[in-house]
């Protein structure tokens, strides 16, 4: 079996596998970050009453909560479905197939967003959990797939790769959408229809990019068959407390897990709220917080790569840590910095300013999001890959209500959005703390993981 599999560090393999980055970011950009919220919040707005209450399935909530709770629920499904997902798919070898089913159901529901027309709000709502959750679960085992692909010493340029053309991906449809909207009037058609279009052109561009990967990816192993009187989700839970029980003996995993946990939350509380800071507080318009984003989605290509470059000279472990400060010292630039209302090249200084630390930030997300992916990718138990990434998406999904959490409950005290945004550091400071105790020669020889050196022999199977 081992020497029929397919051969590690194959281009045309990795092309593949990196594809389905640049396929589904054009949910998280189009749908997610841009289209859905404003479209889907003007529904809910229609069909609440003259108080701005609006019911759903026997419940009172405010319209412009709609959204967000439908967000809420999709994570939280997440939380408990992923981790079973994940163990139902190392058992049953069925990566690849579980991969194309979540993809084809994702890129499905964001399509019929289309048809979320005004009276649809639970149509939207229903659509939205469905894509979501399907993009999550999507992800595992996408991510699982880095150590089928990749030796240890390509891993981190092969996960930057992926990152960067995620970025280029979902910056590329996003900058068409946008285009399409603003000539809008000349061609005739109106906003909502605009709006439709666009998250539907998302799941096209999820689904229809998505056949290169699913044509280039080969599965490592022969699907297992079931034991007598089991059914996939009886073995999956089997698996998952096997899983449990053994976890004690991955120490350094887990201690990085748990580092992860706070320093990402860190990261995606900066993206939550850098449009939210530019506006209200620098007095920046809604268009130009719209283009800021489609400045980072090209910059974060470049940088993705850069950081793919720095690790293989310095290492990934100290080339992720110096994007975490890197991190830090943003947050506190944004507290300190940006203050001035002298004009300077046609905008307020602290504007320009702003633009310039949004550039910073797109060069090291990427590569701190890169690098952390493939960090652990080499602390995973060698057969548990899906399982693992599965906690992986959680510790990145599930908690990111902590740093929203932190910076609305310090602005909320303080009232200044500056003492909100610095408040996040503690994510970072508390997140390297954890990360530079983690042991990572320690933890990929309790995986059972080749180390960076060697490359693994052609045709050594990983699954």
């Amino acid at each position: 079996m081992a020497a029929a599999a397919p051969v590690r560090n194959d281009k045309r393999e990795i092309f593949g596998w990196t594809m389905y980055d640049w396929a589904n970011s054009a949910f998280s950009t189009t749908v997610v970050t841009v289209f859905l919220n404003p479209y889907l919040t003007g529904i809910a707005q229609a069909a609440a009453d003259t108080n701005g209450v609006l019911r759903v399935l026997g419940f009172s909530i405010q319209y412009d909560s709609f959204f967000l709770y439908c967000v809420s629920l999709s994570v939280l499904l997440q939380v408990f479905i992923l981790p079973l997902l994940g163990a139902i798919a190392d058992y049953s070898h069925l990566r690849k197939r579980m991969l194309v089913l979540f993809a084809v159901l994702g890129s499905s529901a964001t399509v019929l967003m289309f048809f979320i027309v005004p009276g649809q709000h639970l149509l939207g709502g229903l659509l939205l959990i469905l894509g979501n959750l399907s993009f999550g679960a999507s992800i595992v085992f996408y991510n699982a797939y880095l150590p089928d692909i990749a030796s240890a010493d390509q891993q981190d340029r092969v996960s930057s790769a992926g990152f960067a053309m995620g970025y280029a991906g979902g910056g590329l449809l996003l900058l068409l959408n946008l285009v399409l909207f603003t000539l809008k009037d000349s061609l005739g058609l109106e906003t909502a229809f605009v709006a439709r279009l666009s998250l539907a052109s998302a799941g096209l561009w999820w689904l229809g990019f998505s056949l290169i990967t699913f044509l280039t990816l080969r599965p490592r192993h022969a699907v297992r068959q079931l034991p007598p009187g089991e059914s996939l989700l009886t073995v999956g839970f089997k698996q998952l407390g096997s899983t449990f029980r053994e976890i004690r003996r991955f120490p350094q995993t887990v201690r990085y897990l748990v580092a992860y946990l706070f320093f990402n939350d860190g990261i995606q509380t900066v993206i939550v709220i850098a449009a939210l800071f530019a506006t209200q507080e620098l007095g920046m318009t809604t268009e130009t917080s719209i283009v800021v984003v489609l400045m980072i989605q090209v910059v974060a290509f470049g940088g993705a790569y850069f950081y793919g470059w720095l690790a293989g000279k310095i290492g990934a472990f100290r080339a992720l840590i110096s994007s975490l400060l890197i991190w830090s010292v943003v947050v506190v630039y944004a507290f300190a910095g940006m203050t001035s209302l002298t004009p300077v090249l046609g905008m307020e200084q602290r504007q320009l300013e702003f633009w310039l630390l949004a550039f910073v930030v797109a060069i090291i997300l990427g590569g701190s999001q890169a690098l952390s992916r493939s960090l652990f990718a080499r602390m995973i138990p060698v057969g548990r890959e899906a399982e693992f990434f599965s906690f992986y998406e959680v510790s990145e999904r599930g908690t990111s209500w902590m740093g929203p959490f932190l910076f609305a409950f310090v602005n909320d005290l303080t009232g200044s959005f500056r003492y909100g945004i610095l408040s996040v550091i503690v994510l970072f400071i508390v997140g390297l703390t954890i990360l530079v105790t983690v042991n990572v020669p320690r933890a990929i020889a309790e995986a059972g993981r080749e180390s960076d050196a060697p490359l693994q022999p052609a045709g050594a199977g990983a699954d």
